[in-house]
């Protein structure tokens, strides 16, 4: 059975993936299939978003007693990703390579910089904290995402 980190780390690899194919079909200015994979990403990253939020937080939350610890701070990067998210499907519809490029290129710094908090901090963390829990807690992630 797989552990909180193994589980949300190959998700990430997942959405990273998806995400360095949406960049190769903008550089090409392929914007239908681009677009289209760019739905997929989203429909990936809103589902892991949601799993973490939903589940994986307030689990760890109620074990540790606390909402303003790495949750919070991770919340935050999660709406920022979002908005960002929002913008890169108005760019795509519009079709301003310079504008998505950049966007593109915002989104990826934060979620290279939050999936390594993730993957080295949080995970490990909740892995420990949750205990005997985790792998229970990695199951319905996993149901959650897929």
């Amino acid at each position: 059975m797989e552990n909180i980190a193994q589980l949300m780390s190959e998700e990430h690899k997942r959405c990273d993936d998806l995400f360095t194919e949406v960049e190769s079909d903008v550089v090409d200015k392929n914007w239908e299939e681009g677009s289209s994979k760019y739905k997929r990403f989203m429909t990936s990253m809103v589902a892991h978003l949601a799993s973490e939020e939903e589940i994986l937080f307030p689990e760890f939350e109620k074990k540790t007693g606390s909402s303003h610890g790495p949750t919070s701070v991770m919340k935050m990067e999660h709406e920022q990703m979002r908005e960002l998210m929002t913008q890169i499907q108005t760019a795509f519809a519009e079709k301003t390579y310079d504008k998505l490029a950049g966007i593109l290129e915002t989104l990826m710094m934060l979620l290279q910089q939050h999936n390594m908090k993730e993957e080295h901090m949080l995970y490990p963390m909740a892995d420990e904290v949750l205990g005997e829990n985790g792998p229970e807690i990695a199951e319905r992630l996993k149901s959650s995402i897929k």
